[in-house]
């Protein structure tokens, strides 16, 4: 067993991080300003493509303000997956809409593209993806059901910065939005966060205004230009949801650090891969795509000497070892289930892969010990 336990997930923070919100403290301004414009821009710079970023406080609010400025409202229904964390589904009772769940493709645990068509029906406006794990989804055809049924379409990247797509960044492809996280356990974080990507400039302009109350002028420019005027105009029922210049200070650290980070990532799974391909388990799906890798998932096989759950305890309990469970479907949870008046058995693919499923330690602070660690770990127990 090893002596310090080594948890699920863990930030990679250091000295540049440290000294940017040092800097921004001393500044004088530490909610949204300089920070986060430039923050915006040099995410935008990253992309290319020539896409506008918007800063957020979450991925979240972020998804709910591109689908509200793209006119998704009351009545209307949003396709999306089972196979997620309930924000993406939430974002839509929000507006009023309702989420019609499609089941999963079992090779990437992504939404089975071949399901979509038969789930629209008049009603439907949107089509809300989730690349899992940092797997980019079948894009190509999402984008052309989309167009072939005048739907919009809002990518839910959670998962998937930076992974790529058929050679293009997720964020550079011809969805009406993407919507990133920088919560604290993603692949680059500002402890909280989030940014919408778009080449749309009226939702550009919407998201911005709603951001912060509906406001018509930036809190900064009013604060602290000279001469500047304090009158402003309310022309929205905006929000509370704009990034701080103290977490945008954060993320233009780790946004430089952001390809080491993912080339890291990648080989602690190429490790993982090597390691685990003997086993009675069914690794992750990868090909010639850039993934991310913000998650390994493994799956236990039906000859696999143990279940998943006494899996994961044994894993902490002999071993000091976190591991988790990515995802807990929506149509299990209670509020789901009553709202939309599911059963388990109405996605098979989604249930099936969740019971055996088991997220492995993967970040970039972990040692080539921790990970020899994970390995030898799972390695015994599916070895015995």
């Amino acid at each position: 067993m090893r002596k310090e336990y080594l948890p699920f997930a863990l930030q990679d923070t250091g000295p540049e991080e440290i000294e940017a919100v040092t800097a921004c403290l001393n500044s004088g301004w530490i909610t949204t300003g300089k920070e986060c414009k430039k923050f915006e821009e040099k995410f935008s710079e990253f992309l290319g493509e020539d896409v506008h970023s918007i800063a957020i406080n979450s991925a979240t609010m972020g998804m709910q303000i591109a689908l509200e400025g793209l006119g998704i409202t009351k009545g209307d229904e949003i396709i999306t997956t089972p196979y997620t964390f309930s924000a993406t589904a939430m974002v839509g009772v929000h507006l009023g809409a309702k989420p019609v769940f499609v089941d999963i493709c079992p090779q990437t645990l992504n939404i089975d593209v071949d399901k979509i068509e038969a789930a629209i029906t008049p009603k439907t406006k949107a089509i809300l993806p989730v690349h899992i794990a940092g797997h980019p989804c079948d894009m190509d055809k999402i984008l052309s059901i989309a167009s072939k049924h005048k739907l919009k379409v809002v990518e839910d990247a959670a998962h998937a910065f930076p992974t790529t797509y058929k050679n293009k960044l997720i964020g550079t492809l011809d969805s009406d939005a993407t919507v990133f996280s920088f919560y604290a356990t993603k692949t680059m974080t500002t402890g909280e966060g989030g940014m919408i990507v778009t080449k749309n400039k009226e939702l550009v302009e919407y998201a911005k205004l709603m951001r912060l109350h509906g406001i018509s002028r930036d809190v900064f420019d009013r604060y602290t230009t000279k001469g500047a005027k304090w009158y402003y105009e309310i022309t929205a029922p905006g929000y509370k949801c704009n990034l701080t210049d103290l977490a945008a200070s954060i993320g233009l650290c780790q946004l430089k650090k952001a390809q080491n980070f993912q080339k890291k990532r990648k080989e602690i799974a190429e490790k993982y891969l090597e390691a685990f391909k003997d086993l009675p388990v069914d690794l992750p799906h990868h090909d010639e795509n850039m993934h991310s890798w913000h998650l390994f998932i493994l799956r236990l096989r039906e000859d696999s000497p143990i279940e998943r759950d006494l899996f994961i305890e044994t894993m902490e309990k002999n071993y000091n070892i976190g591991c988790s469970v990515h995802f807990i479907p929506l149509h299990l949870h209670p509020y789901w289930r009553d709202l939309l008046q599911l059963k388990k058995e109405d996605f098979p693919e989604a249930y099936k892969n969740y019971l055996r499923a088991i997220s492995l330690p993967i970040y970039t602070k972990m040692t080539d010990q921790d990970v020899e660690d994970v390995i030898f770990a799972v390695r015994d127990i599916l070895k015995r």
